[in-house]
């Protein structure tokens, strides 16, 4: 009797696969109803390198706090023109917020919950507000909320929410920077993993988790954006 023949499974194309989902999300399902949103951080260039290479007109949503890394801002603009991103468009909190809610612009040293309200939150939410479904670079990976994302999900708002990187690990993440020769954000090589606004985001040390270095000393893991009613969002997938 021949031995049974065990199947092997072949391995995934994430790249693939992630262009595949792109592609119908923005040339199909909801062509001209979707944006992407990025904070131009350590590991954004690959989804936006992704959009870029299916529709370079795609709108890209920067959430421009008013606290970012000088060099967030430099390697945004960087970013866009060696993708050739033709509609980034700029998402502000309004003068007239910033004024009544942090007029002396301290906030995020006493609430840093209201402060990324204040500056991330709202503002998205009236940039998101003409679209019927947007794309996010969260993964799996990045810590323990995100450890059951879904790829597709509902937002608070109702709109679909897409996470196309959900699979990849941060070794494809940076094969693919590799492969692809994208440009990095120069905060990397200075100890910033992650990277967000420059009050609340510091160096990480070598061992430490790679998120370590955001909201640090506190319970505090995520800005809010992916919260529905103060509860972080896991389920809801279509």
């Amino acid at each position: 009797m021949r031995p049974e023949r065990i199947p092997v499974e072949e391995p995934r194309d994430l790249e693939t696969e992630a262009l595949a989902f792109l592609s119908q999300a923005i040339r199909r399902d909801h062509r001209g109803r979707i944006a992407m949103v990025s904070s131009f951080g350590a590991e954004s260039v690959v989804l936006l390198d992704l959009v870029a290479r299916i529709n370079r007109a795609t709108p890209v949503l920067f959430n421009e706090t008013g606290m970012l890394f000088s060099e967030t801002i430099a390697y945004q603009r960087e970013v866009a023109e060696a993708l050739g991103l033709t509609n980034v468009q700029v998402v502000r909190p309004t003068a007239l917020q910033l004024a009544a809610y942090d007029g002396d612009g301290t906030l995020s040293t006493r609430d840093t919950d209201a402060c990324c309200n204040l500056r991330k939150r709202e503002p998205l939410q009236r940039a998101l507000a003409p679209f019927g479904a947007w794309i996010n670079g969260r993964k799996r990976f990045q810590n323990a909320e995100r450890a059951r994302l879904e790829m597709s999900e509902i937002d608070e708002a109702g709109r679909v929410k897409l996470n196309p990187l959900a699979d990849w690990t941060s070794a494809d993440i940076a094969e693919y920077m590799d492969r692809r020769n994208l440009p990095r954000h120069p905060l990397v090589a200075q100890g910033y993993p992650s990277i967000g606004c420059a009050p609340c985001t510091s160096k990480v040390a070598p061992g430490e988790d790679p998120r370590a270095g955001r909201w640090r000393d506190s319970e505090k893991t995520e800005c809010g954006i992916h919260y529905v009613e103060g509860q972080f969002v896991q389920g809801g997938g279509i």
